[in-house]
């Protein structure tokens, strides 16, 4: 278990779980390092959100997350805007 994950509840550790466990290197980077940034702090609203991102697959979530595309309007949430803002400061 990864230091970030101690003290979380079973749902918190889930997601951080699922998000290093995506099947591309890439957005494994990408979503676990948000995850453990910021997972711990999330209100249950976002948790949901990145609940719903989660299923989303990593080909969209790399090209959103590298400005390759815009993200759809219906995918547009306050976590997702939180992990872009979060990977174009941790390059």
């Amino acid at each position: 278990m990864a230091e970030a994950e101690t003290g979380l509840d079973a749902r918190r550790k889930r997601l951080i779980f699922r998000a290093w466990h995506r099947g591309t290197r890439e957005t494994d980077l990408i979503l676990g390092r948000f995850a453990d940034a910021h997972v711990a702090e999330f209100s249950d609203a976002d948790m949901a959100d990145f609940e719903r991102l989660l299923d989303v697959p990593d080909p969209d979530i790399f090209v959103w997350v590298t400005g390759a595309g815009p993200v759809p309007k219906e995918d547009v949430s306050p976590v997702v805007e939180r992990l872009i803002a979060f990977h174009h400061q941790v390059r």
